[in-house]
């Protein structure tokens, strides 16, 4: 199919659907679950997939997937590089948040108090602000998706699920003290908006868990005494937040394995370990640029 229909039936994604996003919220008993469970639970969603395909093989493929795993483990980073690498939007709450947070609009105090506070936006915000984005996307002839941190609870899932067929859920995962420093690390230059990291991890491995070492990304020279933190980047905050999302998404892990969609990945270190490695489990061949991971 073409355009947007390639990746998205076009009965479901009308501008008439796209409203009803929002009344999904509130008439639960319609929602229309698409999915049918995986025959075969056991079987990891890598070995059910095609042979690598690269982007000129997009045509024949689409790709209609979803990124979970705590705050500040970089679903943003690796949903965009592979947003890049398939021709296909990422499309991330947490910046439709801060887009809405930035602008002067009705939601924007609401929105400032519950992120201040680590709490996550309400199912209602979020499938508002969703809503707008994917119906400007199909104003402008978008193919596909990458969701970065959408669906969070299971409500959303199955409204999600109501909407659209997805074809696999990567959910990256990161020991909980890497991932404490490396939120606690993270910069933002105020000047060009470059996103950087100053913690250098260096973990040993114990009780089980594999030892892990990330480098800090450092930002150029005109950068450096230019670097801001994010306000909802303190200690108490990044743990809260790490609190209510165990609370809330790991039943949203288990809706998709139950559906044999969900590839659980282990981030082995940084980019240049981790990109090459995540490029295999979803059986995708980066053939334009072979040094993208030491980027």
């Amino acid at each position: 199919m073409a355009a947007l229909n390639r990746v998205i039936r076009s009965a479901y994604y009308s501008p008439l659907t796209i409203r009803r996003l929002s009344d999904l919220v509130s008439d639960p008993a319609s929602i229309r679950i698409a999915s049918t469970p995986n025959p075969n639970p056991n079987q990891s969603p890598c070995t059910r997939m095609t042979p690598p395909v690269s982007r000129d093989a997009l045509g024949t493929r689409s790709v209609q997937w979803v990124f979970l795993g705590c705050p500040g483990v970089g679903k943003g980073t690796y949903a965009s590089r592979l947003s890049n690498l398939l021709g296909v939007p990422h499309i991330a709450t947490g910046d439709l948040v801060r887009d809405e947070l930035a602008s002067s609009g009705p939601l924007s105090r609401k929105l400032a108090e519950i992120v201040n506070k680590g709490q996550l936006v309400s199912d209602e915000v979020i499938i508002d602000l969703l809503s707008k984005r994917l119906e400007e996307g199909q104003t402008k002839g978008e193919t596909g998706f990458i969701l970065d941190g959408f669906p969070r609870t299971i409500r959303q899932a199955e409204i999600l699920e109501g909407v659209t067929d997805i074809d696999m859920v990567i959910n990256l995962k990161l020991r909980e003290d890497a991932l404490l420093a490396k939120c606690l690390g993270r910069r933002i230059c105020q000047q060009c908006g470059g996103n950087f990291n100053i913690a250098a991890i260096d973990f040993k491995g114990e009780d089980g868990r594999p030892g892990i070492c990330m480098p800090p990304l450092l930002p150029p020279p005109q950068c450096a005494s230019k670097l801001i933190t994010r306000s909802d980047d303190t200690e108490e905050v990044v743990k809260e937040r790490l609190r209510v999302y165990h609370d809330q998404c790991k039943p949203v892990e288990d809706f998709y394995r139950a559906r044999g969609k969900l590839l659980e990945f282990n981030l082995p270190g940084g980019i240049p370990e981790s990109w090459p490695k995540l490029l295999r489990a979803l059986h995708v061949e980066d053939l334009d640029n072979k040094q993208s991971a030491a980027a």
